[in-house]
């Protein structure tokens, strides 16, 4: 199947939709949403938006996906400083990028996990 213009653009396009949710979940003037009923819930949506992007430049089978994993990685704790410092409702806190850095890496793991899989051939 050959790739057609539309369908090389899928998979940027979908990663800056997933960026641009972790931008907003992020920088947020207050923290989105009530507070989570389950215990540490906001560290699981931390753990999701930071491995959306890796997972979306992984699974699409994009040979860069390992530089998207890398900045998401360093983003994580910038974005933590940048919320403590320059966010007046907001706070860094380092389990937030400890869960951060863990979606990242579970994404890394579920990315090589599937890329390196073997296709099975068809007769």
């Amino acid at each position: 199947m050959t790739s057609t213009p539309t369908r090389r653009l899928i998979v940027p396009a979908m990663l800056v939709a997933a960026l641009a949710l972790q931008v907003a979940v992020l920088y947020a003037p207050e923290a989105p949403g009530p507070p989570s009923p389950i215990p540490h819930g906001d560290k699981a949506v931390h753990a999701l938006v930071f491995a959306l992007p890796v997972l979306v430049a992984g699974l699409g089978r994009r040979g860069w996906w390992p530089l998207v994993a890398l900045v998401c990685a360093v983003h994580a704790p910038v974005s933590e400083i940048i919320q403590h410092v320059v966010l007046p409702h907001r706070s860094g806190d380092p389990w937030d990028v400890a869960a951060d850095l863990a979606g990242v890496g579970a994404a890394s793991i579920g990315v090589l996990l599937v890329v390196r899989r073997p296709r099975r051939r068809r007769l």
